[in-house]
């Protein structure tokens, strides 16, 4: 590809940040706050990025409904993690929960107040108090059950108030690397203006959110195609355990939509066609409110077992009808809407059909907890020079196996707020900018080109739907090693029928057949990881539920999975790097492992 044929527009930034959910906008304030001449390349308008949808809370040992303390915050964690995350990540993310939830709140997050003005917290799945051995904790701060959407339209105000830059509805392409290995800036769309930009920096940062999309129900926006994690992977990079994918427990049967975890922090329960309170035997002590992939799973052997509701028993009933009709109306105004929206469900006498849909995903891009990416370099972790990643896009790895429902919203704003940090440290608004050479950008329009010009007999949406149905079908709940390994046969094929891929729509202004199938492109490269991985790991821990290998397995497996894609040939490689066992600082000590049960 001659670069001549398109018109390329230069920009020069101290750092790019490409994404504007909660982490993006966490990173982009607290840059432009420390004077960095900062860019945030987003393909929606901010204020619809996925985090917008988060509902329930965010977690934090604040203590304002009784008594906590992050170190409870901390075992949790470790042990929602199911022993896979790092305890040092951990830690500092629960021992900055409280400090980083103030500053929100004087930013300006309207969130829900007690009697007496603190921050109101409700009880959420996983969150417990004196190492789990006490009640449960009321831990997860909320406004209403629209905290995202909160968190999200003030992070983003205060980023204009900091003059920072947005360049809205622009699709990046590809990550810019230069022959030294070192990432220097990002080449990108413009949707609305249909014109390619080069944006050069000292640090770009990958804010871009899960692949959600990958399967065919799924809570996740359409546009959580997974764009940081296709970038890493076409720049050689390995992604890290991505065999963990989140199914939460309460999609709305039929669309997915999600129904939040504090349904049931409220005192919301699940029930069986027999009308039966079923978690009592899967998770007797704290029952409804035991981790997600738990109550996933106990759902999924009610319905495999004859005991689902509706006419083909393919649901389970999510009861809310015994609430005070002023505590849904309060705490819980968005969940009437939803269900009265997609499920057709008056929630004051009628129970919501709910099921486990694909939620979030554990594995992304390793970092380590100040968010700079990481790579295998002999036997240890190496950092990689000029990038970083935050959010679902990335692998801290705070989530481990699973992720406890109020940690992913604390994620973002915590390793946001540490990507600022560390980028203050690193760079000064005075450095020199990298130069980009046009050599290192005509790859990045071969490929581009390529895709806009195809014309072979497959259409976006039949080869996205095929990948859709096998990972929803292959890699789900329950995972064998006959279903695991037929996917895997399958995935391989949907990857290399991308080469048949044809678009009708040769423009560049709001090519939206043009972005799908570049989104595609970035969804079946990690689909097709996830699933291999999960082949891969001959063991059941957190979400990873194997039927043939039903026990975790610590001696062989706890450690994390390092997967590489070969994108010519579609062939995985597979390493693996040690899970953290130290923590940071001698405030707390390390959590041995010890059966995981509710």
């Amino acid at each position: 590809m001659n670069t001549k044929s398109y018109d390329i527009i230069e920009h020069k930034y101290d750092v790019i940040v490409v994404g504007a959910g909660g982490a993006g906008l966490r990173a982009t304030l607290g840059m432009a706050e420390k004077k960095l001449k900062t860019a945030c390349i987003t393909k929606v308008f901010p204020t619809r990025s996925h985090t917008v949808a988060a509902q329930g809370g965010i977690s934090a040992s604040l203590g304002n409904m009784g008594k906590d303390d992050w170190r409870w915050h901390m075992y949790d964690t470790v042990k929602g993690s199911d022993w896979l995350g790092d305890q040092d990540a951990i830690e500092y993310m629960c021992k900055n929960a409280a400090e980083s939830i103030i500053e929100l709140e004087h930013y300006g997050v309207p969130f829900s107040r007690t009697k007496e003005g603190k921050i109101y917290q409700r009880p959420f799945g996983g969150m417990t108090t004196e190492y789990g051995k006490g009640e449960p904790a009321q831990r997860t701060c909320a406004a209403a059950d629209r905290t995202g959407h909160a968190i999200l339209h003030t992070l983003y105000q205060q980023c204009l108030k900091a003059d920072a830059e947005f360049f809205v509805e622009y699709f990046t392409i590809d990550l810019i690397k230069n022959d030294a290995g070192e990432f220097i800036g990002v080449l990108a769309y413009s949707l609305e203006e249909g014109t390619i930009h080069k944006f050069s920096a000292n640090l770009v940062v990958l804010a871009t959110g899960g692949y959600g999309r990958a399967y065919f129900s799924a809570t996740s926006a359409h546009t959580c195609t997974g764009d940081g994690g296709g970038m890493a992977l076409r720049a050689d990079l390995a992604l890290q355990d991505m065999e963990f994918v989140q199914f939460h427990p309460t999609g709305v049967y039929g669309s997915g939509c999600l129904i939040t975890e504090g349904v049931r922090g409220e005192g919301g329960y699940l029930i069986n066609k027999d009308g039966e309170r079923f978690m009592e035997r899967y998770a007797p002590s704290v029952k409804d409110l035991a981790s997600r992939d738990v109550v996933s799973r106990a759902m999924t052997v009610e319905i495999r077992e004859g005991r689902g509701c509706g006419e083909d028993g393919e649901y389970i009933h999510l009861v809310l009808s015994h609430l005070d009709a002023d505590v849904i109306h309060k705490r819980l105004p968005g969940i009437s809407e939803t269900a009265k929206v997609f499920a057709g469900v008056d929630v004051t006498k009628e129970p919501i059909p709910v099921i486990p849909t694909v939620h979030y995903n554990m594995g992304g891009i390793p970092t380590n907890f100040h968010g700079e990416v990481l790579s295998k370099s002999g036997k240890s972790m190496k950092i990689v020079p000029g990038l970083m990643s935050i959010g679902e896009a990335s692998c801290v790895s705070v989530h481990g196996a699973n992720r406890l429902g109020s940690n992913s919203l604390l994620d973002l704003i915590v390793f946001g707020r540490a990507a600022s940090i560390r980028a203050s440290e690193l760079i000064k608004s005075d450095d020199k900018k990298p130069d980009v050479p046009n050599k290192y950008i005509e790859k990045i329009l071969d490929r581009f080109d390529k895709i806009r010009h195809s014309n072979g007999n497959l259409p976006t949406s039949k080869i996205r739907l095929d990948m859709q149905k096998t990972m929803q079908k292959h890699a789900a709940v329950f995972r064998t090693e006959d279903s695991l390994k037929e996917g895997v046969n399958y995935m391989h094929d949907i990857y290399n029928s991308f080469e048949d891929i044809g678009i009708s729509d040769r423009s560049m202004i709001w090519n939206s057949d043009l972005v799908e199938a570049l989104e595609l492109d970035n969804l079946r490269s990690q689909a097709l990881v996830t699933i291999s991985a999960a082949y891969n790991r001959q063991e059941s821990r957190g979400a990873h539920a194997r039927e043939d290998y039903k026990e975790r397995d610590d001696k062989k497996w706890m450690k994390h999975t390092l997967i590489e894609l070969n994108g010519k040939t579609g062939k995985v490689k597979i390493d693996y790097s040690e899970v953290s066992k130290k923590t940071l600082t001698d405030d707390v000590e390390f959590f041995p492992p010890v059966k995981r049960v509710y």
